[in-house]
């Protein structure tokens, strides 16, 4: 439960932006389902995650994801809410919140195999107990973006650190460039500004 709560807040971000553009009933829709595939897909994988971490690519294409959602909550910024959306819309953002929660709980479904000590059932509930939390926390920050939408650009902006983190920890990266502390904190700063001008360019256009 403690693991859980630590290394949620991530996860609740990228979906509560993964559906900000829907209407707030789908919005609650999207967030349910995504929630439940990404931790169906979790289960069915942790006993891979050791080795999911060292296959090359995943993780760097997983933070290209990132970007890419994080882009696209900018871009649509200025966009009002419709009252309702197309169903093509909400399994777009079922999709990406499945594919980014997948990417981004490796740390998740680790910590939790390792405290379950490989019991099937505490795993299942380790990550069963992650829908609750995920989906009140993801509720919670899209209001408050709602609210007040300057938050988004923090928002974003942590999904630029989180991009960063996963694109410079993938092992092809590791190996390539072995990356000090200095070039990932750069390397996490100019993500972060590039998202942001890149996403107020866009929502100009």
């Amino acid at each position: 439960m403690a693991i859980d709560l630590l290394l949620a807040g991530d996860n609740a971000l990228v979906i509560a932006l993964a559906v900000r553009a829907l209407p707030k009933r789908q919005r609650r829709i999207a967030m349910l389902l995504g929630a439940w595939f990404a931790v169906l897909i979790r289960i069915a994988v942790t006993f891979l995650a050791a080795k999911l971490l060292q296959v090359e690519y995943v993780q760097f294409v997983g933070g290209v994801f990132v970007v890419w959602i994080a882009v696209k909550v900018l871009k649509d910024a200025k966009s009002q809410e419709r009252e309702s959306t197309s169903p093509g819309d909400m399994w777009r953002a079922i999709g990406s919140i499945m594919v980014a929660d997948l990417t981004m709980s490796t740390d998740n479904i680790l910590a939790v195999a390792g405290a379950s000590k490989g019991n099937v059932w505490l795993i299942v509930f380790g990550l069963a107990l992650s829908i609750p939390l995920v989906v009140s926390s993801s509720t919670f920050l899209a209001h408050i973006m709602d609210r007040y939408p300057l938050t988004m650009y923090a928002g974003v902006a942590i999904l630029g650190r989180v991009a960063g983190e996963m694109m410079l920890g993938d092992p092809f990266m590791r190996r390539l460039l072995h990356p000090s502390d200095i070039l990932r904190y750069g390397a996490e700063l100019a993500l972060m500004a590039a998202i942001i001008v890149t996403g107020r360019w866009l929502s100009r256009r």
